[in-house]
């Protein structure tokens, strides 16, 4: 008798001790509807300092299907994702977050877009929580990284969505420290569907993600999918040598003409300023890029697993 495929259920957890139970219970809903298939739950917590610990381990002690797994510190949602990925041990992995506000009546849509051939899904939602200045930002970031990445990623397409085995072994192949899984999904290809969704409200508690927690999520995207600002520093560092070419062209013979055309300090002064600022924003956009390449080199791992409590067989 052939053998049911296994779907794999990554849900990263970060101070979720009031949503727990009920992520738990919905889930567990779900798949009583869906017989065909084996399940897993794959709980990662990213070192909370609630009593998300003691929760997840009340779950995975009672439950065959959960494991636990807990990280030795707070990594960031990046390396909590990517070490359910590492764990999981499905045909099919979905990744979810604990908060519901990404509902898991999503579950079933995932996979029938999986049945019908699909090998990535992703989540896309319309409608969310953020404010009218965060939700700007992050149109304005998708639309750059379009255009400076050459690759294609849906404004509020989220991390939710599905990973066949195919592809989630294309994933993890890739060596890079610096991830943004985001634009990796997009990165490695594969035949993609989207669901669009309306995103809920929080169960209950607050995010621990703010306004500076997505500016360096949109940096990892930014500085390790495109080169365009090193290209653009050499662009605009060739123009100014022509400009200040011609500017001392044109000053010679002025001069030669009419006299000094130029008098006092306060033109000059600018003009440091001025070529001051470029210099030190150029200074700044190759930093961030040496700062990939230590990433990088450093060779550390991406996460570090304190305890995994698991009663299912691999």
């Amino acid at each position: 008798m052939k053998s049911k495929k296994q779907i794999s259920i990554i849900i990263p957890c970060f101070n979720e001790e009031l949503n727990i139970p009920k992520t738990n219970k919905e889930i567990k809903k779900i798949f009583l509807t869906i017989n065909k298939y084996n399940h897993e739950m794959i709980f990662v917590d990213n070192g909370s300092t609630d009593d998300t610990k003691k929760e997840i381990t009340k779950l995975a002690k009672r439950d065959s299907n959960i494991r636990a797994i807990f990280l030795s510190r707070n990594f960031g949602p990046e390396a909590s994702l990517q070490a359910g990925l590492d764990y999981a041990c499905g045909d099919v992995i979905i990744s979810i977050p604990c908060d519901l506000q990404d509902p898991p009546a999503l579950i079933p849509e995932f996979i029938k877009k999986w049945e019908e051939g699909n090998t990535i899904v992703t989540g896309i939602y319309t409608k969310s929580e953020d404010d009218f200045f965060t939700a700007f930002l992050r149109k304005t970031f998708y639309a750059i990284f379009k255009k400076i990445s050459n690759i294609e990623i849906p404004v509020n397409a989220s991390g939710v969505g599905l990973l066949d085995r195919k592809a989630l072994n294309a994933l993890n192949s890739l060596p890079e420290k610096y991830r943004f899984f985001r634009g990796l999904r997009s990165w490695v290809g594969f035949k993609t569907a989207y669901i669009v969704y309306e995103k809920k409200k929080r169960n209950k508690g607050n995010s621990s993600y703010n306004l500076f927690n997505y500016i360096k999520h949109a940096e990892r995207g930014i500085f390790g999918f495109s080169y365009l600002f090193l290209d653009l520093i050499v662009y605009v560092g060739f123009i100014f040598v022509i400009l200040s070419f011609l500017f001392v062209l044109w000053y010679v013979l002025f001069s030669l003409l009419f006299g000094n055309p130029i008098k006092g300090s306060i033109t000059i002064l600018v003009s440091i300023v001025f070529f001051g600022g470029i210099q030190l924003l150029a200074i700044s956009i190759i930093g961030k890029y040496i700062q990939v390449v230590v990433e990088e080199t450093k060779s550390r791992p991406v996460y570090i697993v304190d305890k995994v409590i698991s009663k299912i067989k691999q």
